[in-house]
């Protein structure tokens, strides 16, 4: 018995001890954005399908011998692909659809390896029911879940700080081929059991096939609260607390509602969980509005308490409908398929037809409604001894639906522009009036203002936001070689505010990523239209397209590529910076943009810049609120030491170093170590 929960133990920790690795290599490649996690679990969520599909196949299909050497030989075909480790030449250009191109990518590096785990559960499941048919199996599932959620959980706290991310994709990859030796003993172990030893005739009765209501109930219950995972997280990671942190917070507590609901104990109590999920969906509906002024640790509960209820109501119904053990494979397969259309709808559905979050909403009327359908279906319920309880649960959801509606709205109404794409949702919204001297038009990505522009025509050119006079980069530029023309670059175009420093002569050069940027800074704001100077704009991510170009020779290069507040670690690491004076000037300035609500970046530029043996200043600027700019915190490096004897530069001190904080570089990086 020990060798079926090791095996499943162990399968279950690999599969999502990969996830974060895999996603932490190729984050850098496509942004540093959240909706890299969020295609990554589409594509974790579908190849978990396709393995149960391959598990319910061949249980049901293929004798236990044939079964074993087929499962065996694919066990070995799949040591043939490690290490887990993705190749240069996935990289991309800028001109892919993301998307499918990181789903592509996971499919050549960890797809057959991915799947073959992700068999594991039903199938070893499955064998465990053959081998002692007096005992359920489901026990089993439950400690897959804990496995999975150990996995997640070790994570960041052992495994990140401690250990290069190569490294950690080739001992995973060591332990996979642990795994290979588990799972092929186990498969040999179960050659000679029958495959009908589930097919007892005394159980015959127990075993009636579920209706295809109960099936497509346990797909609609899975998809509901896989939805509510994504749609949670996309949230806290885009517009509560833009941090990669967040990405497994939420998955756990996902992992633990399954933990719990499978377990024997009984940890569902209906009576309980009801109430509760109805205080969860008013909860986040009270939250997603826009006045609300809880703080944000509060907001990171209230939503993760929230999204862990209806995970357990929603997983707490699918465990209670669960089928005779004949039917094992496939309950595991719709609950499979649920998960996969929850990230289908999720990470590429809404995206691409929602200009806004509406995933979320939706995933919470789904819920409401699905349970409440659970509820009927089941005649043993308290429910039908009380009709009132179905007036009430009624009333619940048309309340929840009104309320939800009068959000969408409330937050669509005051807009120009609602737009979003794989890289996150993008508004343009105008302040004042047009009489008003200070009549503004702003960009916002997420709950960052990422720059606004003054709309009477003697105004326009005037910089703003984090751009002012006395900010780093303003005082960069005006030191720089003001007397003469100048080559700049951006990586980071938002609104185009940085063009207002621009002159007839100058040439500016702007890497920018999200061509969603890139066209509501031509069509809403007039920055590119009337800038003087010659601008490039480089569609692509900033480090990736530094790379395959020429040295610029740019005189000064602002660093400014932030999504949100998510920082693209790839942009702040020993390789990053090296790259970045290869196409400065030999006396041309870097300034950093470091201001963050959550880490503090200082101790990270510091070290990378006395790595590389540069100068740096901090250039704290409180700001003018009424002037329209903002308090920003900014570092300057270059090699020439006195460029900071200038007068803009007097009495500022150099960025502080942390002890704890050690040298980031391609593969090592600590958010935890800088948190604020």
């Amino acid at each position: 018995m020990w060798l079926y929960a090791a095996t499943i133990f162990v399968s279950a920790f690999l599969l999502f001890q990969v996830q974060p690795i895999i996603a932490k290599i190729i984050l850098p490649w496509f942004g540093g954005t959240a909706a890299v996690w969020t295609t990554c679990m589409l594509f974790f969520q579908t190849a978990l399908l396709a393995g149960y599909l391959y598990s319910h196949w061949t249980s049901e299909r293929l004798a236990s011998r044939a079964q074993t050497a087929v499962h065996s030989a694919l066990l070995l075909l799949s040591l043939l692909l490690l290490p887990v480790i993705p190749g240069e030449t996935w990289k991309p250009t800028g001109a892919e659809d993301p998307t499918l191109r990181i789903l592509a990518l996971l499919g050549a590096a960890i797809g057959l390896p991915y799947i073959l785990l992700s068999t594991t559960g039903p199938l070893v499941q499955a064998w465990f029911a053959r081998a002692f048919p007096g005992k359920s199996p489901y026990r089993l599932f439950a400690l897959s879940n804990t496995g999975s959620m150990l996995a997640l959980l070790g994570y960041p706290f052992l495994v990140e700080p401690h250990i290069a991310t190569r490294r950690q994709a080739l001992h995973w990859s060591t332990a996979y081929a642990v795994f290979v030796l588990l799972c092929g003993a186990c498969a040999w172990r179960s050659r000679n059991l029958a495959s009908t030893a589930v097919h007892d005739p005394a159980t015959e009765v127990a075993a009636a096939a579920p209706s295809w209501r109960l099936w497509l109930l346990w797909t609609s219950l899975a998809a509901c609260a896989s939805a509510l995972l994504l749609a949670v997280t996309n949230h806290l990671t885009q517009d509560v607390a833009p941090m990669p942190f967040l990405w497994v917070a939420p998955l756990a507590l996902y992992l633990l509602s399954f933990i719990l609901t499978f377990d024997s104990a009984g940890w569902y109590v209906r009576a309980l969980f009801l109430p509760l999920t109805a205080a969860s969906l008013g909860s986040m509906t009270y939250l997603l509005s826009a006045d609300t002024e809880f703080q944000t640790p509060a907001k990171i509960a209230v939503f993760c308490t929230s999204l862990f209820v209806c995970s357990m109501s929603c997983h707490g119904e699918v465990a209670a409908l669960k089928p005779h053990p004949r039917y094992l494979t496939g309950f595991y397969l719709m609950i499979a398929l649920g998960g996969a259309v929850g990230g289908l709808f999720t990470g590429v559905v809404a995206p691409y037809c929602f200009p806004i979050y509406l995933e979320f909403p939706i995933a919470m009327l789904a819920c409401a409604i699905l349970v409440l359908i659970a509820v009927y279906m089941d005649s043993s319920s308290g429910a039908h001894r009380h009709p009132w309880i179905w007036l009430v649960g009624t009333a619940a959801v048309i309340g929840l639906a009104v309320a939800l509606t009068h959000h969408v709205r409330a937050n669509t109404r005051s807009y120009r522009v609602i737009a979003r794409n794989f890289y996150g949702g993008l508004r343009t919204a105008d302040y004042g009036s047009p009489q008003s001297h200070d009549w503004t038009r702003k960009l916002t990505h997420g709950v960052i203002n990422h720059g606004e522009q003054y709309l009477q025509d003697d105004r326009a050119r005037e910089p703003t936001s984090y751009f002012g006079p006395s900010s780093g980069i303003g005082r960069a530029i005006r030191e720089k070689d003001r007397d003469k023309a100048q080559r700049i670059g951006i990586t980071g175009l938002g609104a185009g505010v940085m063009l207002t420093y621009a002159r007839s002569g100058d040439r500016y050069r702007i890497y920018e990523i999200n061509p969603l940027v890139i066209e509501l800074a031509k069509s809403e704001f007039t920055f590119l239209r009337d800038c003087p100077a010659k601008v490039d704009l480089v569609l692509g991510d900033a480090r990736l397209s530094l790379e395959r170009e020429p040295p610029q020779q740019f005189d000064v290069l602002h660093m400014d590529a932030f999504s949100s507040d998510s920082v693209p670690i790839h942009l702040l690491t020993r390789e990053a910076f090296e790259l970045y004076f290869r196409h400065l000037k030999g006396d041309g300035v870097l300034v950093i943009h470091i201001s963050n609500r959550y880490l503090s970046l200082e101790p990270v530029v510091a070290r990378a810049s006395a790595h590389l043996g540069k100068h740096s200043l901090l250039v704290s600027d409180d700001g003018d609120e009424d002037l329209g700019f903002f308090g920003t915190d900014m570092i300057l490096i270059t090699a020439r030491k006195e460029f900071f004897n200038r007068p803009s530069f007097q009495g500022l001190q150099p960025p502080a170093m942390k002890s704890a904080v050690a040298l980031w570089t391609d593969d090592y990086s600590n958010l935890f170590r800088i948190l604020k």
